[in-house]
Parts: structure tokens; sequence; C-alpha cells
């Protein structure tokens, strides 16, 4: 498993790091022909407060890349839902390679 993260005006964390790990380690488990994961955190200027804190993921994996992005008010939310959304991603993408 190889999970490349990048911080865009975020200061590094080794406990987002930790917790994206976490979760994308249970994807890696559940759909083994992922080949490696970018993560990338940024932040925005927004006028809401239920958003800012931007989390996208990018999977490689055969086919086209599988990407993700989510706008929360903490970085453990956008990367939980995140995660939520790639494994819809995945769903599907397995779905369709059984269908073949």
């Amino acid at each position: 498993m190889n999970i490349n993260f990048e911080y865009d005006d975020v200061k590094a964390s080794n406990r987002l790091e930790i917790m994206a790990a976490k979760k994308l380690e249970k994807l890696f488990d559940k759909y083994d022909f992922i080949v490696r994961a970018d993560v990338f955190f940024k932040t925005e200027n927004t006028s809401e407060r239920e958003t800012g804190m931007l989390c996208n993921i990018r999977l490689s994996a055969p086919g086209p890349r599988l990407f993700t992005e989510s706008s929360m008010a903490s970085f453990e939310a956008s990367i939980a839902k995140s995660v939520d959304d790639l494994e819809r991603q995945l769903q599907r993408r397995k779905a369709k390679m059984r269908a073949r």
C-alpha cells in the first residue's frame, strides 16, 4: 500500500495522516486491486461554517483513476466523507470488473 500526502496552505499533521491511513487501509484490504492513494489537504475561504476544510483523495486502480473531494467543517469529517464516496465508487468498479 502506498499513500502520498500533500498539504496546500495547511500544516502537516501526523494525526490526520494516521486517521486517513486507517480508513484507506480498510479500502485496500477490501479491494485488493487498488495500487496507491494520493491524499490532498487544503483550506479554502468560505462564508459557511460547515465547509472550508478540503480533503481530496485520488486512487490509482485498473481503469480510470477514482477521485473524490469533500469540504466539511473539519478535516476529520472531510476524510470520512471522501472515503465513503470512494467506497461507493469502488463497489461500482468491482461490479463492472466482475461483469466482464
